[in-house]
């Protein structure tokens, strides 16, 4: 984004001829490399051993909460199957879309102030805290949720945050997607 700008201020000092090249000219723009991002299934999730933060793991992952709004929770935000979500550790939510109500999937339990335990019991799976974000994303379009209501679940302003980041998928769904087609193709 800045290397854009630069090219652009010094292609507008070469069009009022205050300079004659511009040396943005040379730099070259780095690729945009998006590295697949780490998460596991439900089935992984269950089927796995996390100690003492399994049922915080389970909370999050089915949930897709961030930390810092998981932390905030307290029992007065959870009712008649919901969680309302109005808050953060650190105030207001990220955005305005964060503030939104998801139906309560799993029992609550507290999250502690310090992700440090539950960092590491994650870490042995190869996983982060926000990862858990992605396995409620990809539980979500897996149980064929629609985008937009994807995106409001998870607190998305715009659903290109939800398709582009979020959204992620297996090897085997290629297959499955191959099964589909051909299934379709043999309709009368």
């Amino acid at each position: 984004m800045t290397l854009a700008v630069v090219k652009t201020i010094f292609r507008e000092l070469i069009n009022r001829e205050i300079i004659e090249n511009s040396p943005a000219t040379l730099v070259k723009t780095p690729r945009l490399s998006v590295a697949p991002r780490a998460f596991l299934t439900y089935e992984e999730i269950i089927n796995r051993n996390f100690g003492k933060y399994q049922k915080q793991v389970e909370f999050l992952a089915l949930h897709g909460l961030r930390w810092g709004e998981a932390v905030a929770l307290s029992e007065s935000d959870l009712r008649d199957g919901k969680i309302f979500i109005t808050k953060s550790i650190h105030g207001d939510p990220k955005t305005r879309s964060g503030i939104r109500v998801i139906p309560q999937l799993s029992p609550f339990s507290p999250l502690s102030k310090s992700p440090k335990g539950l960092r590491a019991a994650l870490k042995t799976h190869g996983v982060h805290i926000h990862s858990l974000r992605h396995t409620y994303a990809y539980l979500l379009k897996s149980s064929g949720v629609h985008v937009t209501t994807a995106q409001r679940l998870m607190g998305h302003a715009d659903p290109r945050i939800t398709l582009g980041i979020y959204t992620q998928f297996r090897d085997e769904e290629i297959d499955q997607a191959a099964n589909l087609i051909n299934e379709y193709r043999a309709r009368p």
